[in-house]
Parts: structure tokens; sequence; C-alpha cells
């Protein structure tokens, strides 16, 4: 009941912001941004949506494979669809922090031991911050000669706060996951701290049973890097994926008719720079903060209703049809259980 009351407070406060960011965008020049919108050559829409379809099947490729490291019988055709489902999860949810949670919950139903299921979504998605910060650092070194963005200084400045948040994330999950010592104090001043709270009872028999689980838990980990061509693959497989979805604005500007205001690469770098940002803001979906960091940089190629335009359709692309797939993939799946 607290998970659904808390959902639906994070899709109250996603329409409002969504509605918030569309009055903004639409305000100063509404009949032309709707009549460029009215007018989008579809073909080239239906493109970005093959787009997105492919970056959910290689991010389902990584999931299947590492999955199959400690289940050797699971399906892609079940990695797929809960590649989609957890989109619902991490679009309304802050930092996209639900979809984690949702992957160990569906893993868990496939009767696969819950200290792999932990390990299985721990490494898939360090796996994919590695390719994102790769990403990152290929659109830093980039811009650095190319100097694409002269009217963004501020926003220049957050790229590298990002890029440094999402650096230090996959430093402490390595640490965690691989230093067994560093896992086992943090957890016990977890467990101590809830003991002293009076929130657990049993500390020692908890302790002990954590002490198991950590063994379990390091020895799946040092998989991961046992295999180092898997783990490689793994990184390059999501680094394509991202690669794919970076390649969205491209396409859609296509789909206004303009080939040239800016090509893939300048694209691929944008988009990466956009992305760094929306992973640390605060708001479900990265709301607001997205939208504002994809007009000022797209805006250095691209202005007006033309720039609304694209942006609403690559919001709706990349975030909005994965949240309204996954729920309808979760509302079938509920009615079919």
């Amino acid at each position: 009941m607290k998970n659904n009351k808390k959902n639906i407070r994070n899709i109250l406060i996603l329409i409002i912001i969504s509605i918030l960011v569309l009055y903004f965008c639409l305000k100063d020049n509404f009949k032309e941004t709707i009549q460029i919108l009215l007018n989008v050559n579809i073909v080239w829409v239906l493109v970005g949506v093959i787009l997105m379809v492919a970056y959910w099947f290689f991010r389902s490729i990584s999931m299947c494979s590492i999955t199959r490291k400690f289940k050797s019988d699971f399906k892609f055709s079940k990695a797929f669809r809960l590649v989609i489902e957890t989109q619902f999860f991490h679009a309304i949810t802050p930092f996209s922090s639900g979809g984690q949670p949702y992957e160990i919950y569906s893993l868990k139903r496939e009767k696969i031991n819950i200290t792999d299921v932990t390990n299985i979504t721990i490494q898939n998605f360090i796996v994919y911050q590695i390719a994102l910060v790769l990403l990152g650092v290929v659109a830093l070194i980039s811009n650095s000669y190319l100097d694409l963005y002269e009217n963004v200084y501020l926003l220049k400045k957050l790229i590298i706060l990002g890029f440094l948040i999402n650096t230090f994330v996959i430093v402490a999950l390595f640490l965690l996951t691989f230093c067994k010592k560093l896992h086992k104090v943090v957890l016990k001043f977890i467990i101590n701290f809830l003991s002293k709270l009076k929130v657990i009872k049993d500390k020692e028999s908890i302790i002990n049973n954590m002490e198991k689980s950590l063994s379990k838990f390091n020895d799946g980990a040092k998989k991961l890097l046992s295999d180092k061509k898997h783990f490689i693959s793994m990184i390059f497989i999501n680094f394509i994926s991202l690669l794919i979805l970076y390649m969205i604005p491209v396409i859609l500007l296509y789909s206004l008719g303009d080939y040239s205001s800016f090509n893939i690469i300048e694209a691929i770098i944008t988009s990466a720079y956009v992305m760094l940002i929306g992973s640390f803001v605060p708001i479900p979906g990265g709301s607001g903060g997205l939208e504002y960091a994809f007009i000022k940089f797209y805006g250095n190629f691209i202005i007006s209703s033309k720039l609304n335009v694209i942006m609403i359709l690559w919001r709706f692309l990349t975030y909005y049809l994965g949240m309204f797939v996954g729920a309808i993939m979760l509302a079938v799946k509920k009615r079919g259980d």
C-alpha cells in the first residue's frame, strides 16, 4: 500500500512537471510549434521508435547474458520483457531508483537465489554505468577539440559534476561488490544502527546470515571479472545501446525535413552531455532538468519552434514511450497472474 501511494505521488509530480515544461516550451510560439508538430515526417519518427526498441534490445542482451551466468536456461524473451517493464519503475522514481528493486523481485520469481539475483542486478548496473561514463569521456574529449557549446558555460561545468558523480557510483559499487571487508563493515554498521533503533531484534543471527550470504555474493561477483571477455563484451553492448539512444535527436531533426543543422556525431556528443546532467536530477525521470539541458545544448545548433518540437518528440520516445509500454506489460502480467 505504501509503495502504491508513493508511486501515485511520483506520477502526479511527473504529470505536473511535464505540464509545466510543455507550457514553457509552447507559451511563446504555440501555433508555430503545433503546426510543425502536425507536419513531421512520420516515417522518421517511426525510425526513432525502432531505435528505441533497439536500445531495449541491446540492454536485454546484457541482462540475459549476465543472468545466464547464474541460470543457464534463462530465456532472452524474459529478459526483454523485464527490461521494458523496468522502464516504468525507472520513469516514476527519482534517480531511476525503482528499476533495480523490480529487477530483483522479478528475477527472484524465476527461482534464482536472492544472493545471485542481487549479483545480477548490480553487475548489469555496473557495466551500464561504465558504458555511460566511457561515452561521457569520449564526449568530453571530442568537445575539447570541437568546442560546440559556447553559450552554456554553467552547464558545461555541471557536466564535470555529472561525470564525477557517475564515476563515483562505479567506484563505490566496485568496492562494495569486490571488497569483502568493506562490504562487511558497511552492512554491520547498518545492522547495528537498525538494532539501536529497535527496528531489528536478533542482531547476531542477522549478522551470521549476512556473512554467509556475503561469501556467496563475493564468489558470484568474482565471476564478472574472472571472465574478462564477457565483462568487456557486456560493456561494449551497453555502449552500443547508448550510441543508439543518443542518435535519436538527429533522426527527429530529419523528421522536420532538416538534414544539416547538426549531424550524428554532434548528436551523440550532445546527448551524452544531456544524460550526464540528467543522471543527478532528483526528480522522477530527471524531468525539468533533462528538458532544460536538451534545450540549452541543442540550442547551439537549432532554435525556436523546431527545437521545441524535437525536444517534445525526443522526450516522448526516450521516456514516456518506455513508461507507457512498461505499464501496459505490467497490467497484462498482473491479469495473467
